[in-house]
């Protein structure tokens, strides 16, 4: 067994600072990379080889099974096999399977794997029709309103001040199906996984005697990745503590990036303010990546609110880090696959090298370009694209159209009518979740027809045979091979060579970050993708999404503390400076968004070309026809109306009128101008 100096020999100076404080409150910023396990779990061992602490006496707490399991090995093989290391709610299990019985003289309701069936009475009781997409998003709402404490009566409230949405539905019924779900789920004897977390709490703060035990059980509390705490494990976790100060708490503000599902990294900067006498190590050597990679991560988050520790890299140099601008995302993904097997040529492994990108739906350029090269490769976290159902869905109902022969003459707008049945549209949904990821799929295939119609295919059945190739080439079974994973996925993972790839503006930031602490939250992301690389980063970028389409893209804003050709955009205007909008035509303030458009107000006479508007409308009408869409979907009046008053020359003049964004001017861009001149 080891002594308490082989224990602390084996630390460099701040982790070693961090094993020698075993009393009182103690808050660990580790950053990337710096062993913060290794750190904590030598601070336990420390603290049991030493008879400060006895091992059933500590509670180590962190987010994921496997990360508990890690830290069980660890302290088994550092002499502390007692130590009880769990994840929230597997403590929390633990003791309401102990004490709900005595307490309550019934059985423990059941835990219930998923909400979707109990949401999916709720909707109906509410007589809310809803796909299986949207259930999702209903059940991950009422997730981070449980966990966020917040209630169905006071959701319609605190819902909009937060930023949060369901797609197509309001929050008042949200807060209905919200209340639904809990007596749904009551009547039937069950209970989810935030109920483990507020029942436990519930027992603890109205059961004294069962607060008494607990924390006679446990003296000492480890909290790991304590910038993902959300308010109600904060709330149970002061409720473990009962007022002592025997905390240890890990973790980085520089990688939090849940804030969306309820994690609140203000309980990890303000540790200190709450619990005087805290002591506060800073662990900043990092021994995974080499000083460029570290170089940059620095420079990310430089100046910014989302900054972190300074990391010092330990590792020798390397190659620079490579930025890459491509056409398009096929070009990107060729170009990464080119790479790869380069790589793996000077002796990288598949299996070392990681493709990091925003969104699900972007892995399918890479799986197709990798599989054209027999480049295995893994998807982790999701389904490979076209194992996905919507994608299967929809691949099914496209050969269902070619065989009957109910498609029409142009590929795409039989592509188009037919996904239009399964819900897409031209334009995404607003704001994240599954409503979002699926819509993606769909728009990736949407994209592949354009890009088959464009290399002189025009069969809808040549074009489902080449998905069915497609998807054959990509199913082949891989044992090891590259990562193909989003951004969230790669947390807590590293690999020698990482693709961050996608990186630009609409992507990363993701267009629905809309606020600065969106927006903030995106360069975090951002920061775990460039520190999941130990020797080789690559990143990239595409300025069109399909071959042949319009460069509208631009690099991701982020890249500009990084590259110095890179620029920050313009700042959008706030609220105040748009309230203060004047009027061309009277000069008096523009109280509405239709007013602030066209810059002027409703009852002044108009100041655009009224025959070009006419002749707009009329393009409209035949375009919205031609689409199967109502005519809002193309453009609104409103838009119209800014088009014909300023008469832009060009696709950036195209951009800079409200309700035209990138995919917009990608789709409509030339027809618009040709109208113009």
């Amino acid at each position: 067994m080891p002594t308490p100096a082989d224990l602390l020999a084996a630390l460099d100076p701040e982790q070693r600072q961090v094993a020698e404080a075993l009393r009182g409150p103690v808050r660990v910023l580790a950053g990337a990379g710096t062993g913060k396990t290794r750190a904590i779990t030598h601070r336990i061992a420390h603290g049991v080889a030493s008879g400060v602490y006895q091992p059933g006496e500590v509670l180590a707490v962190t987010f994921t099974t496997r990360a508990a399991g890690e830290m069980r090995t660890r302290l088994r093989e550092l002499g502390a096999p007692g130590v009880q290391a769990r994840t929230f709610h597997a403590a929390a299990l633990r003791q309401l399977r102990y004490f709900w019985p005595s307490v309550h003289g019934s059985e423990l309701p059941t835990l219930t794997e998923s909400k979707l069936a109990l949401m999916a009475l709720a909707a109906r009781r509410q007589r809310l029709a809803v796909d299986q997409g949207t259930l999702r998003d209903l059940a991950s709402e009422v997730e981070w309103a449980k966990v966020s404490n917040v209630r169905p009566e006071e959701y319609p409230r605190l819902a909009p001040a937060r930023g949060r949405e369901v797609n197509n539905v309001d929050a008042e019924t949200v807060a209905r199906v919200f209340g639904t779900y809990e007596d749904v789920k009551r009547g039937q004897g069950r209970m989810d996984m935030e109920d483990v977390l507020l029942l436990t709490a519930a027992l603890l703060a109205e059961d004294e005697r069962v607060a008494a035990q607990v924390r006679r059980q446990y003296k000492f509390f480890v909290v790991d990745e304590f910038q993902d705490v959300s308010p109600l494990q904060s709330a149970l976790l002061d409720l473990w503590l009962g007022g002592r100060d025997e905390i240890c708490v890990v973790g980085d503000p520089a990688q939090t990036i849940y804030s969306f599902a309820g994690a609140n990294a203000s309980y990890l900067r303000e540790f200190s303010a709450k619990h005087s006498g805290t002591t506060s190590i800073e662990l900043v050597r990092n021994y995974r990546s080499t000083p460029e990679v570290i170089g940059a991560a620095n420079a990310l988050l430089s100046g910014t609110s989302s900054r972190g520790v300074q990391l010092t890299a330990q590792r020798a140099s390397g190659p620079a880090i490579t930025y890459v601008e491509h056409t398009d995302e096929v070009d990107e993904a060729e170009s990464v696959a080119a790479e790869v097997l380069r790589l793996q040529d000077e002796g990288v492994s598949p299996g070392s090298m990681a493709v990091l990108f925003r969104i699900n739906a972007q892995s399918e350029a890479f799986e197709d370009a990798l599989a054209a090269r027999n480049i295995p490769y893994v998807v982790r976290g999701a389904a490979r694209f076209f194992d996905r159902p919507e994608v299967r869905q929809a691949i099914t109902l496209l050969r269902g159209t070619a065989r009957s022969g109910a498609g029409g003459d142009d590929l795409v707008d039989d592509v188009r009518d037919t996904l239009a049945g399964m819900g897409w549209t031209s334009e995404p949904p607003s704001g994240r979740g599954t409503a979002r990821d699926r819509w993606e799929s769909l728009h990736a295939l949407v994209s592949q027809a354009e890009t088959y119609a464009a290399s002189d295919g025009s069969s809808l059945g040549g074009f489902v045979d080449d998905l069915d190739r497609r998807a054959q080439e990509q199913h082949a079974p891989v044992a090891e091979g590259v990562t193909l994973a989003t951004l969230h996925t790669a947390k807590g993972l590293e690999w020698d060579a990482v693709f961050v790839c996608g990186a630009q503006e609409g992507s990363l930031p993701i267009s629905f970050a809309q606020t600065p602490a969106e927006v903030e939250e995106e360069r975090r992301l951002l920061y775990v993708g460039i520190t999941r690389a130990r020797v080789h980063l690559r990143i990239s970028w595409s300025l069109a999404r399909k071959p042949g389409g319009r460069k509208t893209r631009s690099a991701s804003r982020f890249l500009a503390a990084l590259r110095p050709d890179v620029h920050e955009p313009r700042p959008a205007r706030t609220k105040k400076a748009a309230r203060a909008a004047m009027c061309g035509t009277c000069g008096r303030p523009l109280s509405t968004a239709g007013e602030r458009k066209v810059g002027r107000c409703i009852d002044c006479p108009a100041t655009y070309d009224e025959d070009l508007f006419a002749r707009l409308k009329e393009w409209r009408r035949e375009r919205a026809g031609e689409d199967g869409v109502p005519a809002y979907v193309v453009f609104t009046d409103k838009t119209l109306e800014a088009v014909a008053e300023m008469k832009p020359a060009d696709d950036a003049q195209l951009l800079r009128i409200s309700g035209i964004g990138a995919a917009k001017v990608e789709r409509y861009g030339d027809e618009l101008l040709a109208l113009i001149n």
